[in-house]
């Protein structure tokens, strides 16, 4: 059966395209968001901000629901994914301005001398872009004698690099998951589940391979968008580094059953990482943040935060309309 336009086009959303990509193809909603967002910019309030990001994922949402009761190109589908495309912008112009603050670099190309990044590949990485379980106490000793540290993060994030994980980081990690299969979801090159694997971890990695253009997927990642990777594996523990800001994937986590403990490596800025929409919706697990963990995320210029979801004693997910991949 052929697929409709507006199919292919929410297939395309899925693949997660980047601002320029979604500005390009939705040129009419970006001068929307543009005007919404340069008004709130202009005022200077947190506040304001939120609120707009809250009240772009609640319209999202519902316009959602009323689409689907209904079939075809309708003006209601219509809708719904031009709002989805609002909010998928607005959410990464916000992501992109905590970036930017976190790290001093805006616009234009950054680069490393030679001294810097001959210190910050050997700290960081074992061989040209694939990174290492950090040591701490060399992290401590050598990052503050970097002056150019700020351009680490605009130089490695095109490639899928979000963070850095620590020795400690990952034996603490190691230590929670304990002998119960783990399952990692949106897992880009598998770095993660890579370190886990080392200290003795049961882990699968998985991702939708959506970052292609970026990522070199290696044979262990295993191709997998969230939904199948649950579905299959039936996992006690999930893990995820860094999920995109408002995706439709993380909700499958929390509907699975077999799912015991959920491990969200992310940022502190609700706007940069996360779906804090199904967070917050969602009513089988605990939500706390591990600050001891999050400090252990690296660069701490980056405001890391891991958050750990455990199920609640008799916890069950209250299946709701409309899901995600």
């Amino acid at each position: 059966m052929k697929k409709s336009l507006l199919q292919q086009r929410w297939e395309w959303l899925h693949t997660l395209p980047d601002l320029g990509e979604l500005c390009a193809a939705y040129p009419k909603e970006w001068e929307t968001v543009q005007g919404e967002l340069a008004a709130i910019f202009e005022q200077g309030k947190p506040e304001d901000l939120k609120a707009y990001l809250d009240r772009s994922v609640s319209q999202a949402a519902a316009l959602a629901r009323v689409s689907q009761r209904k079939h075809g190109d309708s003006k209601a589908a219509q809708a719904a994914l031009a709002q989805y495309v609002r909010n998928r912008m607005a959410h990464l112009v916000v992501g992109k301005r905590c970036l930017a603050a976190a790290t001093g670099v805006t616009k234009g190309k950054v680069r490393f001398n030679f001294l810097n990044g001959f210190i910050a590949q050997k700290l960081l990485f074992s061989r040209d872009l694939e990174r290492k379980p950090v040591s701490l106490g060399w992290f401590r000793l050598l990052w503050p004698l970097l002056w150019q540290r700020k351009m680490l993060m605009p130089l490695v994030q095109p490639k899928g690099i979000y963070c850095f994980y620590s020795r400690s980081l990952v034996d603490k990690l190691a230590e929670m998951i304990g002998s119960r299969p783990c399952l990692e979801i949106a897992a880009g090159d598998g770095t993660l589940s890579r370190f886990l694997t080392e200290r003795g971890v049961r882990i699968a990695a998985t991702d939708n391979y959506g970052w292609k253009h970026a990522v070199q997927y290696p044979a262990d990642v295993i191709r997998l968008d969230a939904k199948e990777a649950l579905d299959q594996y039936a996992p006690e523990v999930v893990i995820c580094s860094w999920p995109p800001a408002d995706n439709g994937f993380e909700r499958q986590v929390f509907k699975t059953a077999s799912v015991q403990l959920y491990i969200v490596i992310g940022s502190r800025h609700q706007v940069a990482a996360g779906n804090w929409s199904d967070y917050a919706s969602q009513t089988s697990f605990t939500q706390e943040e591990d600050r001891k963990l999050g400090s252990l995320v690296l660069p701490p210029e980056l405001e890391s935060a891991v958050y750990v979801f455990r199920r609640k004693p008799g916890g069950r997910e209250v299946t709701e309309s409309g899901g995600g991949a």
